[in-house]
């Protein structure tokens, strides 16, 4: 057995020991609870539930989730390069100024097709 590998198969090890203890401890120490009719019945803070649980939301609400994400690592990519940026440069101001025109025209671009619209004007269906 190489030796370099040893710290980590002790770790392995007591990752799986742990897991187990926690496991077999739950197991023993958890208590049983019976199945009634009110303990079957959806409960959310006190408040009885209405409805069924399956909304249909709009695709809009996603599309804005993905919106989120992309400007989120945008800004996330604009924190690391201020940490670094005097080791980067001229060279790596260039590259931000790239990166930030790039990401502004694709949000222009976005805005113009009424991505961001939340309530866009109907269109007509059918014709006349």
């Amino acid at each position: 057995m190489n030796i370099d590998l040893l710290p980590l198969g002790f770790y392995a090890a007591l990752v799986v020991g742990l897991c187990a203890l926690m496991l077999g401890l739950s197991a023993v120490l958890g208590g049983r609870t019976r199945l009634t009719a009110a303990g079957a019945d959806t409960y959310e803070s006190g408040i009885v539930s209405t409805g069924g649980a399956r909304l249909r939301l709009s695709a809009r609400f996603y599309l804005m989730a993905m919106f989120f994400v992309i400007f989120d690592l945008e800004a996330a990519y604009v924190f690391v390069w201020a940490v670094a940026a005097r080791e980067a440069g001229w060279a790596g101001y260039l590259e931000l100024l790239v990166f930030l025109g790039l990401l502004g025209l694709a949000l222009a671009w976005l805005w113009r097709r009424g991505a961001l619209d939340w309530n866009p004007p109907r269109r007509r269906t059918g014709t006349r």
